[in-house]
């Protein structure tokens, strides 16, 4: 049976620089489609269900931040790598708060953009692909369903980005252990990724947020000071 190529969509008002990613990607075997701003963006998001996406932040019309949040909320899983300027780091900083799968800074070479599009397509195949399919880990209203990428907390789903998912179900495969921030990123992201545990403080955040949404006072992940983070006992009752 011949595997169908992986999809990848481009969204980037240069077109010159999208030119040179769709080339270096089709180059190694992806198809690949290109737009160039972000009203465009979505409307071709929509209709592809990419495997993966290439996003500029600094497009025209709907802009790379708000195409990326509207992604989030349809498609919590969907893997994106984000495109910033040099300068950029607040822009940058704030999409991976909202969940970006990672960035790249311009310029760039087309040999690490590639490299980090497989790199983060092998993490969107997801725990499914590895040794632990199937596994439902759980602590005391937690529930993660690996194989499934579902998590529900006091019988209620939650939906999760990646990052979100893959943090947590590291806290659940191990809920006596305190992770460092730089082993969590190390498990989240390459280990040569320039990411800093920033990002991490910005998932667990994030999951926060979502818990407290679900029941105020509700928080299952303690922060250990100076070190990082591990699971609370003793959360059964939302205390």
């Amino acid at each position: 049976m011949v595997q169908s190529r992986q999809t990848i969509l481009v969204v980037d008002d240069e077109q010159h620089i999208a030119d040179v990613v769709v080339y270096a990607l089709e180059e190694h075997g992806f198809r690949t489609e290109s737009v160039l701003d972000g009203d465009e963006g979505l409307s071709r998001f929509r209709h592809l269900k990419p495997d993966l996406v290439v996003l500029d932040l600094g497009l025209p019309g709907l802009s790379g931040l708000e195409l990326f949040g509207v992604m989030r909320r349809e498609r919590p899983r969907q893997p994106v790598i984000m495109l910033t300027a040099r300068g950029d780091e607040v822009d940058r900083v704030l999409g991976l708060e909202m969940g970006a799968d990672d960035y790249v800074t311009k310029p760039f070479s087309p040999r690490e953009l590639v490299a980090r599009v497989k790199a983060v397509l092998r993490r969107a195949s997801g725990p499914s692909a590895g040794a632990d399919a199937g596994v439902i880990l759980s602590h005391g209203p937690l529930r993660l369903d690996e194989a499934a990428f579902t998590l529900t907390a006091r019988g209620t789903p939650v939906p999760l980005t990646r990052p979100e998912f893959q943090l947590l179900a590291q806290l659940l495969r191990h809920p006596a252990h305190v992770f460092t921030r730089d082993r969590l990123v190390r498990h989240l992201y390459d280990e040569a990724h320039p990411v800093t545990d920033r990002s991490i403080d910005a998932t667990v955040k994030r999951l926060r947020r979502k818990f407290q949404e679900l029941q105020p006072g509700f928080d299952p992940i303690e922060t250990v000071y100076g070190i990082g983070y591990k699971l609370r006992h003793g959360q059964e009752d939302g205390r």
